[in-house]
């Protein structure tokens, strides 16, 4: 059997994540930082292994779709790092597309939960996957077959991304460059994707990158005093793993039958986690906005009461 230099590359770098996992488990137990559970675990692990069943079975289709599309690619580029570099960029913009779409429409994101459902962040974490994800996302990534690069190429970049994306799953404070923060994510940024607290909700997409989000005004920055509290906002009372999977879609299903009008069934499909036909829940940018106006109604409280304060001190040293 011959190996290829993107097979032992993609090798190596799994084992390297693995080896950082190792590490990280070690010094959270010596250190009794409580970053793992064994069931939580045993849980990122079962997730990740449906996901690769998943990614083995439509493997042969994906790769056969983006090759049968790059017969009609737009153009090709030539020189070898410019055709990495673009490659790279455009695969990571998608991803940040594909992972904000995940997010927006509650039909995508009763796949996309189960990353989000561990109560726990560490670098297992990061292989909770979004198990069914592998049958839809090649369809996000078509138009870089038609940009003119190949099925292998294209799967390949994508597994190098991925592995980036799960080395920011550690609550390890790591110091960055302010440079480097700018422009690629972070564990801090990624922390805040996880949080479950209204302020962090459906932030920080990126998953090499975090530029995509600063541009497109999905950028959150890691605040302390606002500190994160991890999974979801409202948990399954059922963390089994298959019910980890499904719990959302007999969700949706239940709000689908609910609803009054097709117009309504078909808005419980495709709005926002959160919206409802009459109110009784909240979409995450809605929720948002009542903090910053709570927030800023306090601030106005606040500076009000210290105004009444000053004049108090000076009534008291006019009379003294």
């Amino acid at each position: 059997m011959n190996f290829t230099g993107s097979d032992i590359s993609v090798v190596g770098l799994f084992s390297f994540v693995i080896v950082l996992t190792l590490v990280e488990m070690y010094f959270s137990y010596a250190h009794d930082r409580k970053l793992y559970t064994k069931k939580d675990t045993w849980t990122n692990i079962y997730l990740m292994t449906a996901a690769i069943v998943i990614n083995l079975a439509t493997k042969t289709g994906t790769f056969f779709l983006l090759a049968y599309c790059y017969q009609f690619r737009l153009f090709q580029i030539s020189n070898v790092w410019l055709y990495w570099l673009v490659l790279i960029l455009a695969q990571d913009f998608l991803y940040w597309f594909l992972h904000t779409v995940g997010h927006y429409v509650r039909f995508f994101w009763a796949m996309h939960v189960t990353h989000h459902s561990s109560e726990h962040f560490n670098l297992t974490t990061g292989f909770r996957s979004t198990v069914f994800e592998p049958l839809y996302r090649v369809f996000f990534y078509l138009p870089l077959a038609f940009m003119g690069f190949t099925a292998v190429d294209i799967l390949f970049a994508y597994l190098v991304t991925q592995i980036y994306g799960n080395l920011v799953h550690t609550q390890y404070q790591i110091n960055f460059p302010k440079w480097y923060e700018y422009v690629f994510v972070t564990p801090s940024h990624h922390r805040v994707h996880h949080a479950s607290n209204v302020r962090y909700l459906d932030k920080n997409m990126g998953m090499v990158l975090i530029l995509w989000d600063r541009w497109f005004g999905t950028f959150q920055a890691e605040l302390p005093e606002d500190e994160i509290k991890y999974g979801l906002t409202t948990q399954p009372k059922d963390t089994g793993p298959v019910n980890i999977i499904f719990h959302e879609f007999i969700a949706l299903t239940a709000d689908v039958k609910k609803a009054p009008t097709f117009a309504d069934k078909v808005k419980y499909i495709f709005n926002p986690p959160g919206w409802s036909h009459d109110g009784s829940t909240k979409i995450a940018k809605i929720m948002q906005q009542e903090l910053l106006e709570a927030e800023e109604l306090e601030k106005q409280r606040t500076d009000s009461k210290k105004v009444m304060d000053i004049n108090d001190q000076r009534e008291l040293s006019s009379a003294g």
